[in-house]
């Protein structure tokens, strides 16, 4: 299925489900993806499809980026609701991610300082101290877990390298509260095994995991895009929101995206 790539440093704003008006600013290269998870669901496409010799752009090359978007919008009397770091494949993969959060930060505060940066990572990278104390500096700090489940885990998030999901669920209570958790519920097919996980199997031990986190609030969420497998599916209104309904009656506040 059609899937696509960000081309520029910053993009948008566009309207999210989840964040309001949002400003993208790609961490990556506009070429290709990096990314520590090859997810069958990833609207970028696969590592394969999008693979790049070009190295991660600069901190100073993406900041300068966003500081002539934001006085473009300005003057068009646009403000954007977030800045949101993401782009084609994992933002805090970039060596110079925490120069990049500096600067957003000190861009915000002089051009929108009612606007939250917020960045969205799959936290294969936030138990690095450099990249955990960047993002204890942003506003939302939303970091992704699909599953505690390795299984589930290798058949579709397909880290590439080892992945500990105890070590990740570890790192992301360590933020003390200052974390999103984000996590995506689908089902179908890929390969003709199943990918599945909106069943009790799957939702009890997560939300065991949440327990253990106690984030400040969660996002769940289904498929909106085009995805590089076409045996995928959303999952229903009913199974989002009953999912959603059982993390408040956790005391954690819960958002949903159909």
């Amino acid at each position: 299925m059609a899937t696509f790539l960000n081309p520029a440093y910053v993009y948008g704003p566009v309207h999210s489900r989840r964040l309001g008006v949002s400003l993208g600013i790609n961490m990556n290269p506009a070429e290709g993806k990096h990314c520590t998870f090859d997810c069958v669901y990833c609207e970028l496409g696969t590592n394969e499809q999008r693979r790049t010799s070009v190295g991660f752009p600069a901190a100073a090359d993406i900041v300068e980026a966003v500081r002539q978007k934001l006085e473009q919008l300005a003057d068009q009397g646009v403000v954007p609701d977030v800045l949101t770091m993401a782009g084609n494949g994992e933002p805090t993969a970039n060596p110079e991610f925490p120069q990049v959060v500096d600067g957003i930060l000190a861009l915000r505060d002089r051009l929108c300082p009612n606007a939250k940066v917020a960045v969205l990572s799959n936290s294969t990278f936030a138990h690095v101290p450099a990249v955990h104390d960047a993002l204890m500096r942003v506003d939302d700090n939303i970091l992704k877990l699909d599953t505690v489940d390795p299984e589930f885990i290798a058949r579709v998030d397909r880290p590439v390298g080892a992945y500990d999901v105890k070590k990740v669920v570890d790192t992301l209570a360590s933020f003390g509260g200052h974390v999103i958790v984000q996590t995506i519920f689908l089902r179908g097919e890929v390969d003709g095994r199943s990918v599945d996980n909106t069943s009790d199997a799957y939702v009890e031990p997560w939300l065991g995991a949440l327990r253990r986190i106690r984030p400040q609030a969660v996002t769940v969420y289904t498929i909106a895009r085009d995805t590089p497998y076409p045996g995928l599916r959303k999952a229903t209104h009913q199974q989002i929101d009953d999912i959603c309904q059982r993390v408040r009656q956790l005391g954690i506040r819960c958002t949903a995206s159909y």
